[in-house]
């Protein structure tokens, strides 16, 4: 699990795992061992449908109370669906994620903004 930021309360991930997300309609990705891969990481919550079905394997990046306190907020990211890209989340979120590391320019070929949420700047 990764360390806990000075002050608080670690980076949290939300994996979407419902009528889409991790299921069979994304096909050729091991749905429980990228949750469990990036449970390594941070706490992970399943979450039912995030109603961005168009982004399939959704995977939401909370900053950490660090993070927030620098104006953080949380990051988006859709397609997620092939085990470089999940080890791609996994080190960004062990280096602190959102607020606290520099958002890697290969993930921010996935960020997207949920419908009615602005995209905010993410480095």
């Amino acid at each position: 699990m990764s360390a806990t930021p000075a002050g608080g309360v670690p980076c949290r991930v939300v994996v979407c795992r419902d009528c889409c997300c991790g299921s069979g309609k994304v096909t050729g990705v091991d749905h429980a061992a990228q949750t469990e891969r990036l449970r390594e990481a941070a706490p992970v919550r399943v979450s039912d449908c995030l109603d961005v079905c168009d982004q399939a394997n959704v995977i939401v990046v909370q900053p950490s109370a660090v993070g927030r306190a620098a104006g953080a907020r949380p990051v988006w990211l859709g397609l997620v669906n092939d085990p470089a890209a999940t080890e791609d989340v996994v080190s960004w979120v062990r280096e602190g994620g959102p607020g606290v590391a520099p958002l890697p320019d290969i993930l921010g070929l996935y960020v997207f903004s949920p419908r009615g949420r602005p995209r905010t700047d993410v480095s």
